[in-house]
């Protein structure tokens, strides 16, 4: 059993996608960046927040189970769109959606995920980084893409596995990454923390059959 500590549609989408069983949980942070910060340090310094902060939550509502010889773990992750080296979160307005894809079009910026899975006594961490393409962008798709709503919860103002894909020329990296969850990275840290995934129960089964 892991606990989310993520309210992400995607990041569950994929959790199940890989056969993990999870319980959502609350874990409120400020997301601000510090002045000076770079990309990779701020989605790692999130990362690890949202799992330490999903980690007094339960400890909070289960203190028993938590200090188990049997713990739990919480799973938290953090996105985010660089490029110039900026960080671009999610947009505030619609005019801020409308800025972050003039801003993506016709180039390549990066997005960076850290995943960061919290037990009783350990933290691992796990970074991806891809670089993305868009192909040039009209004023006029950039508004109606805006009007589908889709832009305006995502970071960079844009959902490669929605809409948003019609605008992305070259993928270089984890296409789950870019989605808000990279699974080679998770399934490894789920590993080191004997979390089964669906691909280590179904090599179970065949060893079962095979004796």
């Amino acid at each position: 059993m892991i606990y989310l500590a993520s309210q992400s549609p995607r990041r569950k989408e994929l959790l199940k996608q890989i056969g993990v069983k999870y319980v959502v949980i609350s874990a409120a942070i400020d997301e601000s960046p510090y002045a000076g910060e770079v990309g990779e340090a701020y989605v790692l310094r999130m990362a690890k927040e949202k799992a330490d902060a999903g980690w007094h939550t339960l400890q909070a509502k289960a203190n028993a189970v938590v200090n188990s010889a049997n713990s739990p773990c919480v799973l938290a992750a953090d996105t985010s769109v660089i490029v110039d080296g900026c960080i671009m979160g999610k947009p505030k307005s619609t005019a801020d959606a409308q800025a972050m894809l003039m801003r993506l079009a016709n180039r390549t910026h990066q997005v960076i995920t850290a995943v960061a899975v919290q037990s009783s006594n350990q933290l691992e961490t796990r970074l991806s980084i891809s670089n993305v393409t868009f192909r040039a962008l009209t004023e006029a798709e950039v508004q109606a893409y805006i009007e589908s709503g889709e832009p305006l919860d995502k970071a960079g103002a844009y959902a490669i596995q929605g809409l948003g894909a019609v605008f992305v020329q070259h993928l270089a990296g984890s296409y789950s990454g870019v989605m808000g969850l990279p699974l080679a990275e998770t399934a490894e840290l789920l590993q080191l923390m004997g979390v089964p995934t669906g691909l280590s129960s179904w090599r179970k089964q065949l060893e079962r059959a095979d004796e």
